[in-house]
C-alpha cells in the first residue's frame, strides 16, 4: 500500500497507536534500566508522556496536521515525565515547529520533521550522550531524509526510518559501555523505536485497532497489588473488613487433568466474572486464551476455586488472611508510634518572612516532606524515584503557590529537565537547584537566605551540593554485573552518589558497609533516615556500628517514610 500524504486522520491514528504501544510496553522499558534497582521507570514516564501528548492531540478540533502536531507537542510538554519524557517532548517541538503551516504531510515533510525534532533534542540536553534515545532519532532522522531521495511513498520512509531506529538502538551498548556491561539497550531509545515502529505500523495498516491488549504477569501481578491496597486501605479495624480473605487463583483454561469430571464449563468472559462478583470485592479477572488470573477478597474462598475447576485446571492458589495482616499492621504502627513519642521532637521553626519566595521541594514519604518542611521548603511535590512528577506538576505547585519567585528542588537528576522545562512556562521567574538526592536536597536549604535575589540564592544553595556524601541502600531486581561487582536478585545493594558501591544479602551489612565507604578522616556528621521498610530499631541498630567506627562522629536519625529505599544515608 503506498501513501504520499498524511492527513489530520493518518496523524491522529499514528499518535494513538504510539500511545497505545508505549502504554503496553511500560513495562518491558522499565525491565531495561541499568541499576538494578526497583526505580526503574523510563517505560512509565514515556507511556505517561505520550499519553498526555495524545490526549492532547485528540483534543485538537483543526483537521490542520500542523496544529494536531503543536496540540501533541503541547500535551507532551506539559506531561513529560523524567528525562526520557523531556526529551521525546523535545523531540516533537522540533518536529511540530518544522510542520507548523502543514495542512497535510508528504514523505518529504515528514522526513524534515524528524530531522528538526533531532536537532531541537540534542539542543535541550546540556551535554548530549551517544547511545541514547538521541542516537536513535539522530540515526532515525537521517535515514528518513536519505529515503526520501528515492521515493515519495510515506510507507517506504518509515521502513527506512524503523530500519535505521532498531539498528542504532542495538548500537547503543557499543557506545555507552555501561549498557553493554549489564547487556542491555538504551531504555530510552527502546521507547522512541516503538513509538517509530506504531507510526510505521498504523500507516501501514498493520495495527488492529480491535485488538485487545492482554497484560502480561507482571502487569497482571501490579493491578492485583493496586487493587489489594485500594480496598484495604483505610480499614483500620479489622472488624470493618468485610471480605476478609483475598483470593488469587490462576486457571489453565480447559485442562481437567488431575480434577476428574470437575470441568464443565466453556470458558465465557462475561459468566465467569458474574459468579465471581457475587463473591466478594475488589475482583479482577483477566485472560488469554490459555490462562485466567483471578483476584478477589471474598468470604469464601473455597468457592473461588471450585468455580475456577469447572472451567480448567488450578495452577496457582493463594490465600491470605486480610484481618490478621490488618492487625499485624495496626501492631507495628503502635510499636512506631511509642518508638516515635520517645523520640525527641525537631526543633520547631521560627515563622520566616520568606519575601515572595517560593521553594518547591520533589520527595515521596511524609516524614521526609516534614524534615524539607522544617527547612524552610514551602511546597512539596510527591514523588521520586519511583514517580518522576510532570512538567505541569512543577508548573501546577510554582503557579499555586502566589510567589513572586520560585526555587525548585528535584532531589533526583531525573526529573531535572522537565523542572528546567517548568521554569521556562511557569507565571513567575524559577530557578532549579540541582540536587540529585534528598541529602543534597536537605544541605541546599541551608544556604537559603529569604533576603537574597533569586541568582545568588541558586549559586550559594548549589554550591554546597558537593559538600555532602549521598547513601541509599536498596534491593537489586535482577542479576547483573556492573563496574566488576557481581549482584544477585534480591540482594542489597549500597550506592554512594548514585553508584553502586556494595552488595551483600543482608541489608544491614550493605549498610554498614556503604557508610564505610562514605567516611573519611573529615566525616563529622552522619544522618540516618529510615524508611517504610526499616523501623527505628534498625535505625538506632546501624547508628550503633557506625559509631563504633568513629566514636566523634554526631549521628541523627529520622523517619522519612521513603518507599523503595530502607535507608538514606548523609555525610557531612
Amino acid at each position: 500500500m503506498k501513501i504520499t500524504t498524511i492527513t489530520n486522520l493518518e496523524f491522529g491514528k499514528m499518535v494513538q497507536a504510539a500511545s497505545q504501544k508505549l502504554n503496553q510496553r511500560a513495562e518491558f522499558i522499565n525491565s531495561l534500566n541499568v541499576f538494578p534497582v526497583p526505580d526503574g521507570d523510563t517505560g512509565t514516564n514515556m507511556s505517561l508522556s505520550m499519553a498526555s501528548g495524545a490526549k492532547y492531540e485528540r483534543e485538537e478540533t483543526s483537521t490542520k496536521v500542523g496544529d494536531l502536531a503543536s496540540a501533541l507537542a503541547k500535551g507532551l510538554l506539559m506531561g513529560a515525565r523524567g528525562n526520557s519524557g523531556v526529551i521525546l517532548s523535545q523531540i516533537f517541538r522540533g518536529f511540530s515547529k518544522a510542520v507548523a503551516d502543514k495542512e497535510s504531510l508528504t514523505a518529504n515533510d515528514l522526513a524534515a520533521a524528524l530531522a528538526a525534532g533531532a536537532q531541537t533534542a540534542y539542543k535541550a540536553v546540556m551535554k548530549p550522550t551517544e547511545g541514547t534515545i538521541l542516537t536513535v532519532i539522530r540515526k532515525a532522522a537521517g535515514a528518513g531524509k536519505e529515503a526520501v531521495k528515492t521515493t515519495d511513498d510515506i510507507c517506504e520512509v518509515m521502513d527506512a526510518v524503523v530500519t535505521a531506529a532498531e539498528a542504532a538502538l542495538k548500537s547503543t551498548p557499543d557506545l555507552l559501555p555501561v549498557l553493554k556491561q549489564v547487556g542491555v539497550v538504551d531504555s530510552g531509545g527502546q521507547g522512541l523505536t516503538f513509538v517509530l515502529e506504531a507510526f510505521s505500523d498504523s500507516l501501514s495498516g498493520k495495527v488492529d485497532e480491535s485488538q485487545d491488549y492482554v497484560p502480561d504477569d507482571a502487569e497482571m501481578d501490579s493491578m492485583i497489588d493496586a487493587a489489594h491496597h485500594q480496598s484495604v486501605q483505610g480499614q483500620l479495624d479489622p472488624n470493618d473488613i468485610k471480605y476478609g480473605y483475598c483470593t488469587e487463583i490462576m486457571v489453565r483454561i480447559g485442562d481437567g487433568k488431575g480434577d476428574g469430571k470437575l470441568v464443565d464449563h466453556k470458558f465465557d468472559y462475561d459468566t465467569f466474572y458474574e459468579y465471581l462478583a457475587k463473591l466478594g470485592d475488589s475482583l479482577l479477572v483477566i485472560n488469554d486464551d490459555e490462562i485466567v488470573k483471578v483476584h478477589v477478597h471474598t468470604e469464601h474462598p473455597g468457592d473461588v476455586m471450585t468455580w475456577g475447576q469447572r472451567f480448567g485446571a488450578l495452577i496457582k492458589v493463594k490465600v491470605d488472611n486480610m484481618r490478621l495482616q490488618q492487625e499485624t499492621i495496626m501492631e507495628h504502627d503502635k510499636e512506631d508510634e511509642a518508638q516515635a513519642a520517645a523520640e525527641p521532637a525537631l526543633p520547631s521553626q521560627p515563622q520566616v518572612d520568606m519575601h515572595g519566595y517560593a521553594i518547591i521541594s520533589v520527595s515521596s514519604g511524609d516524614g521526609i516532606g516534614k524534615l524539607f518542611k522544617g527547612l524552610g521548603v514551602t511546597d512539596i511535590i510527591a514523588g521520586g524515584q519511583t514517580m518522576n512528577p510532570s512538567t505541569a506538576d512543577i508548573v501546577k505547585a510554582v503557579n499555586d503557590s502566589g510567589a513572586q519567585q520560585a526555587l525548585v528542588l528535584p532531589n533526583n537528576k531525573n526529573i531535572f529537565l522537565a523542572a528546567e522545562q517548568a521554569a521556562e512556562v511557569a507565571d513567575v521567574p524559577v530557578k532549579i537547584i540541582h540536587s540529585q538526592t534528598i541529602s543534597q536536597g536537605m544541605t541546599a536549604m541551608l544556604a537559603f537566605n529569604a533576603e537574597a535575589d533569586l541568582d545568588d540564592n541558586q549559586a550559594a544553595m548549589e554550591e554546597t551540593l558537593s559538600t555532602v556524601v549521598s547513601g541509599q541502600v536498596t534491593h537489586a531486581v535482577r542479576d547483573t554485573t556492573i563496574d566488576g561487582l557481581e549482584i544477585k536478585k534480591d540482594d542489597y545493594m549500597g550506592l554512594v552518589d548514585g553508584k553502586i558501591v556494595i552488595t551483600n544479602p543482608d541489608r544491614d551489612t550493605a549498610a554498614l558497609d556503604m557508610v564505610k565507604a562514605m567516611l573519611d578522616e573529615d566525616s563529622e556528621l552522619v544522618t540516618i533516615i529510615y524508611g517504610k521498610d526499616a523501623t527505628k530499631t534498625d535505625a538506632d541498630h546501624l547508628a550503633a556500628k557506625v559509631q563504633e567506627l568513629d566514636d566523634e562522629l554526631e549521628i541523627e536519625i529520622h523517619e522519612g517514610d521513603q518507599p523503595v529505599y530502607p535507608f538514606l544515608v548523609s555525610v557531612e
